[in-house]
């Protein structure tokens, strides 16, 4: 999640009836004007607008969970390209790429154009700090005619209509990009148009009925941004909202099976360890570290089994991983608990925004200071801490991570969070070892041969104890399976709401 969030969070003290009693009243009615065109979805999100919706961050995956915003490409449920603003394209050699164009309008009523996709990616190329997606490659764009672009990349990239589907890589029209700051309200193409943002606190959306595919059913949704975990699932079980993302371990039992769906994730807890500077930036201190921490007691005790013990940087979320898994390569040996009793206090850093996270950041505490660390933590909202976790400011942070999000496939993870130039490099690690192995996983084109290659930088990156896997969760999103329909339930975390979400 990327720099330059400001924004405050809801006060985490507000009851679920507090936060959405608008909500739930305004949306009494069928249809926004009160028709009886099906029923206003309403939705509970963890995260609050954090860079005004700007698509180069993790907004971007807000406004897609949300379908407002689509690429070129989108991803089928085994992570592979289909179609999407592209009808169809072809590779004319390693570096360069050829994408047919549908018959699309913006949501402000322009048609389409090869322009709005060389702009669109140009704008994204250029940004600042650049998108996650981008960290390991280089494109250009340019268009041949209107229906036609053509994308050349620096290095052979045969991850490329993947990564066209990485939400910071939308296609916004010209008007989106007025005024030097990037808007995708009312300029992006997906079946529901955002049409307000009420700051950190809510959002209203409305159908877009100019859209290419499906109509979608609901005539529009009006979304909460609850940072409260506690406060999404009791909202959800008094029925103020029909649809709350990230539902607490916690609560599940409170809920029950028919409000809570659990299903399979490619997101790693990891604890990062900042290796430029501070206790940590001695590896001996970041195996002391390693050793102190017990993953299955996480599992045990914060998510009452509702996860997996720690097995890397990639877990069982990604299927094919464990078969080409390698021991970690030279890693130091710990610090001894004398050593570690030396030294300074550190400051260990997380976030509210995933219930579990705080309860995992006080036994993570307990076990550092059993091995003879003095901790002491810093507990608030993502949008609070990201711009210092990612400048390096705390020694230890704690965070969730989908390893495969920005282009279905881990490389991308493994360059934005472990190179010297990744942008989201909160360990601040930087290692030639581990950039040549990234490298070489990032320009391998068989996929076989890149899982292994991939493998071979994870044992690199666990070598360098930058980060200890904490274990491996598991999705809990929340909704009444008797009364809402077409939830998409996503490991990738593209997707949530879809044109075919609909109440009834």
């Amino acid at each position: 999640m990327p720099i330059s969030r400001r924004r405050s969070a809801l006060p985490l003290a507000l009851s679920a009836t507090a936060l959405l009693v608008p909500l739930a009243t305004a949306c009494s009615s069928g249809g926004s004007d009160g028709s009886a065109d099906g029923q206003r979805l309403r939705v509970a999100m963890a995260f609050p607008p954090a860079q005004a919706m700007s698509p180069y961050g993790d907004d971007a995956v807000t406004l897609s969970r949300l379908a407002v915003i689509e690429g070129l490409t989108a991803l089928d449920r085994n992570g592979d390209a289909e179609p999407a603003l592209a009808t169809s394209w072809k590779r004319d050699d390693d570096r360069t790429w050829t994408f047919t164009l549908r018959d699309a309008t913006f949501q402000d009523g322009g048609r389409l154009a090869a322009s709005d996709v060389v702009r669109s990616l140009g704008a994204a190329e250029s940004a600042s700090p650049r998108p996650r997606v981008l960290s390991d490659t280089r494109l250009t764009a340019t268009a041949p005619d209107a229906r036609t672009v053509r994308i050349v990349t620096a290095a052979p990239d045969p991850l490329l209509p993947q990564r066209l589907a990485n939400p910071s890589l939308t296609i916004l029209s010209a008007a989106a990009y007025a005024g030097g700051k990037v808007n995708p309200a009312g300029h992006a193409t997906g079946p529901f148009t955002l049409t307000k943002v009420g700051g950190a606190v809510s959002a209203t959306l409305e159908r877009n009925d100019a859209y290419w595919g499906a109509r979608a059913k609901a005539p529009g949704v009006d979304v909460k941004f609850v940072a409260d975990g506690t406060a999404r699932a009791n909202a959800l079980r008094t029925k103020a909202v029909d649809v709350a993302e990230y539902v607490p371990i916690s609560q599940a039992p409170v809920l029950g099976d028919g409000l809570v769906h659990e299903f399979p994730s490619a997101r790693t807890n990891g604890l990062s360890l900042n290796t430029a500077r501070g206790v940590f930036a001695d590896p001996a201190m970041r195996a002391a570290a390693r050793e102190a921490i017990d993953s299955e007691a996480l599992v045990k005790g914060v998510y009452e089994g509702r996860a997996d013990s720690a097995r890397g940087l990639l877990g069982p979320g990604v299927p094919w991983a464990a078969a080409d898994r390698t021991a970690p390569v030279n890693r130091a040996k710990a610090a001894s608990e004398d050593q570690v009793a030396k030294t300074k206090e550190i400051v260990l850093a997380t976030y509210t925004n995933r219930p579990e996270l705080p309860e995992v950041a006080t036994v993570v505490q307990q076990q550092l200071t059993a091995r003879g660390f003095t901790v002491k933590q810093v507990v608030r909202d993502y949008a609070q801490l990201e711009a210092d976790a990612l400048a390096g400011k705390y020694d230890a942070f704690i965070q969730a991570r989908n390893t495969i999000l920005d282009t279905a496939d881990p490389v991308s993870y493994l360059a934005s969070d472990f190179t010297c130039d990744g942008s989201f490099n909160i360990s601040q690690l930087c290692d030639k070892n581990v950039d040549a192995a990234v490298a070489k996983a990032a320009g391998t084109a068989d996929t076989g041969a890149r899982h292994h290659a991939e493998m071979a930088a994870e044992a690199r990156v666990l070598g360098t104890d930058a980060l200890v896997p904490l274990l491996h969760e598991r999705f809990t999103q929340g909704y009444d399976d008797s009364r809402v329909r077409g939830v998409a339930l996503d490991p990738m975390e593209r997707t949530l709401i879809t044109a075919d979400t609909r109440v009834g």
